[in-house]
């Protein structure tokens, strides 16, 4: 069967493996065997050679995944669910692979199967709100309108946020943002943070932002810029994976202006991946907006380019498994 390797810098291709098998498992697994996949900030980590360890273990990376459960020695599944499945530490791309039965739930057919896979991504963000107090009436910043920030446009108006700021470099990637919740955007000039922030301070009325929220991570990181952006008392919110230093941190202007600091990793199986896969298929949220390509899985390099580079206005990258058909 086919896997991933990531064999060099931007560089990935697909091998052939062994088939996994539960004769070691001491139970309570699944054999889960992708159909379709998608693309996550996160995953760039390992394409781009950003992580600790490198090279990348055979799998990398691929964590956004629904398919079927071919085998199992548990009790929460049987031969044939659909599921939605986060498999251990990103080795999702794999066409089967072992996993817990506790990192899989039941997928909705309400809506299809391309918008319910955004309850992974969208579970992480109710995770995350669901750390902060009542945010009814607050005004946000959402800086980085890749698909995570819109995401949490869409979220932040659903818990009943006032204003919510779209904050991008990219104009492309902004013109989604009010399909997704946003009330104002702002295109940020990175070489003029000062007039950046004034934009943001103009559309809420000479006010700043009551939470910013920092979705853009890796090596991009703009935290500085957030804490610069956020009112005194204020909260922001680190969202975006970080590298494993934050170089020159503002810790002094963070201290002065009492701000409060939230980061998140690990969301719940029993609650947020089911509760967004719940809002998902009431259409409490729209997340068809995001879901802008498809691609088979075979043209894994190409898929990351196109998601890496933005090309084409890529927001979500969807990949089809051989098993999809």
């Amino acid at each position: 069967m086919l896997a991933g390797e990531i064999y060099g810098h931007k560089q990935i291709r697909l091998i052939d493996v062994e088939e996994p098998t539960l004769e070691n498992s001491p139970g309570g697994d699944i054999i889960f065997q992708p159909e379709l996949g998608c693309l996550c900030g996160s995953d760039l980590l390992y394409y781009e050679a950003d992580y600790p360890t490198y090279p990348p273990e055979i799998g990398h990376s691929l964590h956004e995944l629904i398919g079927t459960v071919v085998d199992t020695n548990g009790s929460k599944f049987k031969v044939g669910d659909r599921v939605l499945c986060v498999p251990y530490k990103q080795l999702g791309m794999q066409e089967r692979f072992v996993v817990t039965e506790n990192q899989a739930i039941y997928v909705d057919d309400r809506k299809p199967e391309e918008q319910a896979l955004m309850a992974q991504p969208l579970g992480t963000v109710l995770y995350a709100l669901r750390k902060l107090p009542p945010i009814v009436g607050w005004n946000v910043a959402v800086v980085g309108q890749g698909p995570m920030g819109q995401l949490f446009n869409a979220t932040l108006r659903q818990l009943g946020a006032n204003q919510i700021v779209a904050c991008d470099i990219d104009e492309s990637r902004l013109k989604t943002s009010p399909a997704m919740g946003a009330t104002h955007t702002v295109l940020v000039d990175p070489n003029d943070e000062d007039g950046s922030i004034a934009k943001v301070k103009d559309a809420l009325g000479g006010e700043l932002p009551d939470l910013v929220i920092e979705v853009v991570g890796h090596k991009e990181q703009v935290l500085n810029f957030c804490v610069k952006m956020c009112r005194p008392y204020g909260t922001v919110f680190f969202f975006g994976v970080p590298p494993e230093v934050v170089p020159e941190f503002n810790i002094f202007d963070f201290f002065w202006k009492n701000l409060t600091m939230y980061t998140t990793v690990g969301p719940d199986f029993g609650l947020d991946f089911p509760l967004a896969m719940r809002w998902i298929s009431e259409g409490r949220v729209d997340v068809s907006p995001i879901c802008t390509h498809h691609m088979k899985l075979e043209d894994i390099q190409e898929a990351f380019e196109v998601f890496q580079g933005h090309k084409d206005g890529a927001l979500k990258v969807l990949l089809d498994f051989p098993a999809r058909g």
